[in-house]
């Protein structure tokens, strides 16, 4: 199977006497429910796993489930023989997004204290932003991603050993060997055209055949931009709209999503589409980073909404939209391929899963920054350029931003091919495949 560093997280929690339940977020075919299923099944000998969605499309056996002692019956007529005791059984409640009074329903059910309850959500952001009666204190949400580039590696090989290793070499700025070089760049464009999403990534390992991995992605890709229509019947064509806009608006000189070109009508505003916006982000399926023009830690306080980037949230997605079967425009560095849309899409899913607000900076007179991170232990601004190309050194931008004292800046990132580790003033040079590390303690 595949490793998901969020089964540790799952365990822990799980093994621990906390008050509150975990529930697992994120977009569809992330490989939550497996990963719940794998953990709770070697914890509990008394498994019990609920599909929500699936009994709200059939017998509807929980849709007027609003008591604990209701909830035990239902559950019982279930799988009454597996209800044990709290150290022996897991009630997995999966797809909880499909019934949202049982999200109010866990306080209790962890207040009575009978069982140990886990549940996972595929549009939870979506519910919890619609939902008045959020068990504040009584539920914990942890967001699942795609697999992010070192579970690629260790799924291609690497183990444990040779990730602490590059580790210590990302720390000390340590180029690596050029054959250790070559091998995780070569890995990287492989990830590059696969992604994380694990159907597509036990597709690639079991026989290598891009054609079946496209497959597999053009299908997640038309699930992903099917589901507006499941929850959000008013908009769901102006959300269909914005999610097939993302690829073209990506290959844009700005890469900021232009909201006339939503629904061709002029006089439209951001403010407009704003819940379309938070429906993609929310449900997952798409990351949002919003527009700085004068950095200050933290970032959110001076974010600004109206100069917006979507990228997909799978990076393999990205691709096959943009390249399909020709693997060649990634694997040779085609000088015609300009891979800097690709780049930027696989950093952005990067800092996401390693737990950061995403930012970038928008300046009239200096130019943009591709990303802009906290800092929390400078308490200070990290700025991030991300090249493709072999200009890499070339980044007026970025340039402008370093030397601007009212942002008390103490390093920049650039990311790129490049093997060697370089430090000129403050701007680090740094191979493309560490973004890997940031954010990640070990």
């Amino acid at each position: 199977m595949l490793y998901r560093k969020i089964e540790a997280y799952i365990e822990n929690f799980l093994k621990s006497e906390s008050n509150k339940v975990l529930i697992i977020d994120g977009a569809r075919q992330i490989g939550k429910t497996y990963i719940i299923r794998h953990v709770g099944k070697k914890l509990f000998p008394n498994f019990i796993e609920i599909n929500l969605l699936q009994d709200y499309l059939s017998e509807k056996l929980f849709a007027n489930t609003k008591t604990v002692e209701d909830f035990y019956l239902q559950v019982s007529m279930l799988a009454g023989d597996k209800m044990k005791d709290k150290e022996n059984t897991l009630i997995f409640l999966d797809e909880i997004q499909a019934y949202p009074h049982l999200l109010t329903l866990l306080k209790f059910l962890k207040q009575d204290d009978k069982f140990t309850y886990i549940a996972s959500g595929s549009l939870l952001g979506v519910t919890l932003s619609k939902t008045t009666s959020i068990p504040i204190g009584s539920i914990e949400v942890k967001h699942m991603f795609p697999l992010d580039f070192e579970e690629f590696l260790l799924a291609n090989g690497f183990n444990a050993l040779a990730i602490q290793s590059l580790y210590k070499k990302f720390l000390n700025l340590e180029s690596l060997d050029e054959s250790v070089h070559t091998r995780l760049m070569d890995l990287f464009k492989k990830y590059l055209l696969v992604g994380g999403l694990p159907d597509a990534v036990n597709s690639y390992l079991a026989d290598k055949n891009i054609v079946n991995v496209r497959t597999i992605q053009n299908e997640i890709h038309e699930y992903y931009a099917m589901d507006a229509s499941k929850y959000d019947e008013d908009n769901r064509l102006k959300i269909r709209r914005i999610y097939d806009l993302i690829p073209s608006t990506l290959e844009n000189k700005k890469k900021r999503i232009v909201v006339q070109r939503i629904e061709d009508k002029k006089g439209k505003r951001f403010s407009d589409y704003q819940d379309e916006f938070d429906y993609l982000v929310n449900a997952g399926i798409a990351l949002d980073v919003n527009a700085i023009s004068t950095p200050v830690f933290p970032l959110i306080e001076s974010s600004g909404k109206n100069l917006l980037k979507l990228y997909l949230n799978d990076v393999g997605l990205l691709t096959n939209i943009l390249y399909r079967h020709n693997v060649r425009a990634i694997l040779d560095d085609q000088k015609s391929i300009n891979l800097g849309t690709v780049y930027e899409s696989v950093v952005a899913s990067e800092l996401k899963a390693h737990g950061f607000r995403l930012f970038y900076y928008d300046n009239k007179a200096k130019g943009e920054v591709d990303y802009l991170i906290d800092d929390y232990d400078d308490l200070s601004v990290v700025p991030i350029e991300v090249k493709s190309g072999k200009d890499y050194t070339v980044h007026s931008a970025l340039n402008h931003f370093m030397e601007t004292e009212d942002y008390h800046i103490n390093k920049g990132y650039v990311l790129s091919n490049e093997r060697q580790i370089m430090t000129k003033g403050k701007v680090i040079y740094l191979p493309i495949y560490f973004v890997m590390f940031f954010g990640l303690e070990r």
